[in-house]
């Protein structure tokens, strides 16, 4: 074993939740390094046709639950493009029909009020843009609710069911459109910004919708349950940084449109609700601007002044998700290092006993009216996202769901903890997956995958991705590697913060340790070590082929920082870059930038490097990305090459890129890990034959 992780204490507290997930079984058996179940191996081709269920909510009374499952295109054989949304209800014995599938692309679903219907937003048919649409639960067709003329981005009903809030920009004017139709559609950056307006319509889609005269542009709507009362979240643009850094939330008068109260979150911001009474609103916010990431469960009375309670103000984790049990208490979804941990905890701050644990991991968490009744989203090791249950009186949360029946013939190796001491002392922890048929006293290429953010973290579950080689690394012979850094989430506020001011520093030697540490225990071989990831892990991946060259002998960087002179310059999120990133701005401390960038090292460059950026990239411009490579290129040390895709942005969404990505990533490892690592592998990919088989 490289890890006793039953014999350690969990970072931060040992949690009845976390005692639980030792003592209990995992909800599918476990593995051994040897590998079991069926007799094929996971292949890229098998990543890219994986369906997965990306929400949950279930009914009122409990006994339907509601779900999407997105169904990825055939990259060779349909027409290229995003995957579908497909929408399904499954009732409390797991038994799911078919609401709207095929070639949709279903999002917002929900229960209307009286729990007969389901609402959901579309673009079926004519519609020239998306609209509401209702199904009844018992059978019958879907029937457009409500048409818009631009796209409705989301929809909250009050209670009674007569009214609804929506979320929409205002339509162009027809002259204006007009000329936008005759090629006279110019940009003007960052100023030709039209906000997104909240709208209240009659929820039989009857009248006409009017605008509530709010400043700013809304970025999520909730309709109290007591009241004409609306919680909006507002941000002063609909720009991309100011939806991560600058929304805040109002509670408005649906008939007026005027502010009642302002609640001053005091940083990033996620998922807001009511109380069953309207008293309270609770949210998901950073604690503090600097906060890298909205992972507090606070709470603020209305009427009131507007201020917040943490109601967890100790605990070392990140909420993922939460519902209201009743007027004062809610249950809660938090990321606990590389586990989930399932609770309550009521107005007073006091913390309720655990609801239940399990090796899944879960998210999406929603309850019945009764609150006696969970529905989830949860992932393992075995299989990605799937709809789960919990129900007052079970021991464990119960899958419902199997999207992808053929993973019971694929070989899985085994997938564990691993936890290790960086240079200074602190305590970390990753995932790590063994090679296939893993034989102790062997040593095996290592493939480090490197998370972005660096405001997020990998829990030990599914893994296994179109850009992270997981079970298809480990079904060619490669160890693979999931480092939770210093500057990751799941272990609260204070750690999260560990790598501001500081890029490149500590926190990418703490990757570099963590190999150390999987070397140390005679399962790496030192010279054939890799290194990927995207974004912050792109930047990972160029600086462990520059700075840090002599430690890695192949490299695949994925829209990634190369100069940080230039990125803050170019990217949309320059706040955030500045407030919970670096905490300071590029003209006071030019070298700073430039030190803590991988093109000041290019000199040290002999690591083969494969950079690969979406050519539309507003996040990490491509140029950084281009720069990189002539500088490389230039100096001709080592094998370099890059690959753009066109029309793809930060990160890879249609079909064909995706499958191109995993392919290119799997050959470059392959060829300088386990072959001879000479010269450079053809830039052409026979598709069809490229590892299909086994």
């Amino acid at each position: 074993m490289i890890t006793t992780f039953s014999k350690r204490m969990p970072l931060g507290r040992l949690t009845a939740a976390a005692i639980l997930a030792f003592l209990f079984p995992p909800l599918v058996g476990a593995v051994s390094r040897s590998a079991e179940g069926g007799d094929k191996l996971f292949t890229p081709q098998d990543v890219s046709r994986l369906r997965f269920v990306a929400s949950a909510a279930i009914s009122p009374d409990a006994q339907h639950i509601a779900y999407t499952r997105i169904v990825p295109r055939d990259p060779l054989n349909d027409e290229n493009g995003t995957a579908w949304v497909e929408l399904h209800v499954a009732d409390r014995n797991g038994r799911s029909r078919p609401f709207i599938t095929g070639k949709v692309a279903v999002s917002g679903v929900q229960w209307t009020p009286d729990g007969q219907r389901l609402a959901f937003l579309a673009r079926r048919g004519d519609d020239t843009s998306t609209s509401l649409y209702t199904i009844p639960i018992d059978g019958g067709e879907a029937v457009r609710q409500l048409q818009f003329g631009s796209d409705i981005q989301q929809v909250a009903f009050r209670n009674d069911g007569r009214q609804l809030a929506f979320r929409a920009v205002e339509p162009l004017p027809k002259e204006q459109q007009t000329y936008r139709d005759k090629g006279f559609n110019q940009e003007i950056f960052e100023e030709d910004w039209r906000p997104t307006k909240v709208w209240i319509a009659a929820a039989d889609g009857s009248g006409t919708p009017r605008a509530l005269p709010l400043e700013g542009s809304a970025f999520d709507v909730a309709w109290s349950p007591a009241g004409p009362h609306l919680a909006v979240a507002l941000a002063p643009t609909p720009l991309v940084d100011d939806s991560y850094m600058f929304k805040r939330v109002s509670v408005v008068d649906a008939d007026t449109g005027r502010v009642l109260q302002r609640i001053q979150n005091p940083g990033k911001l996620g998922a807001i609700a009511w109380s069953p009474d309207g008293r309270h609103l609770a949210m998901i916010s950073g604690a503090d601007i600097h906060d890298p990431a909205d992972g507090r469960l606070m709470v603020a009375a209305f009427p009131g002044d507007g201020s917040l309670r943490d109601l967890l103000p100790h605990d070392e984790t990140h909420i993922n998700s939460f519902a209201w049990k009743d007027d004062r208490t809610l249950m809660w979804v938090a990321d606990e290092g590389t586990l989930t941990t399932v609770g309550e905890v009521d107005l007073e701050a006091k913390r309720l006993a655990m609801a239940w644990s399990s090796a899944a991991v879960f998210s999406q968490l929603t309850l019945s009216d009764d609150a006696r009744s969970v529905a989830l989203v949860g992932n393992t090791s075995q299989h990605p996202g799937e709809v789960f249950a919990w129900s007052v009186g079970d021991d464990a949360a119960r899958r419902l769901t199997v999207s992808n029946d053929w993973l019971a013939g694929l070989r899985f190796a085994q997938q564990e903890v691993v936890r290790w001491n960086a240079r200074d002392g602190l305590e970390l922890e990753g995932v790590l997956v063994y090679p296939l048929n893993y034989q102790p006293g062997q040593r095996y290429p290592l493939i480090m995958t490197v998370h972005g953010g660096p405001e997020a973290h990998v829990s030990n579950g599914w893994v296994t991705q179109y850009h992270s080689a997981g079970q298809v690394g480990a079904a060619r012979g490669f160890a693979v590697f999931y480092p939770n850094y210093r500057g990751s989430t799941g272990r609260g506020v204070e750690f999260s913060k560990l790598g501001q001011k500081d890029a490149a520093g500590r926190e990418f030697d703490d990757l570099v340790d963590g190999v150390d540490h999987l070397i140390a225990t005679g399962l790496v071989e030192a010279k054939k070590v890799g290194v990927t990831g995207g974004s912050y892990g792109g930047y990972a991946s160029a600086w462990c082929a520059t700075y840090y060259s002599d430690r890695f002998a192949a490299s695949v960087m994925f829209v990634g920082i190369s100069d940080n002179l230039s990125k803050i310059g170019t990217t949309d999120i320059p706040e955030e870059m500045y407030l919970v990133h670096h905490r300071k701005r590029l003209w006071e401390d030019w070298d700073y930038f430039l030190d803590r960038s991988p093109i000041r090292y290019v000199e040290r460059h002999r690591t083969p490097l494969l950079i690969l950026h979406g050519r539309d990239d507003p996040r990490v411009d491509v140029s950084q990305s281009r720069e990189i490579h002539r500088h490389l290129k230039t100096l001709d040390q080592a094998p370099v090459r890059l690959v753009l895709y066109p029309g793809e942005g930060h990160g890879n969404r249609r079909a064909a890129a995706r499958l191109d990505y995993n392919l290119r990533m799997m050959r470059w490892f392959e060829h300088y890990l386990q072959g001879n690592g000479e010269g450079i592998p053809p830039h052409a990919i026979d598709y069809a034959n490229a590892w299909g088989g086994n």
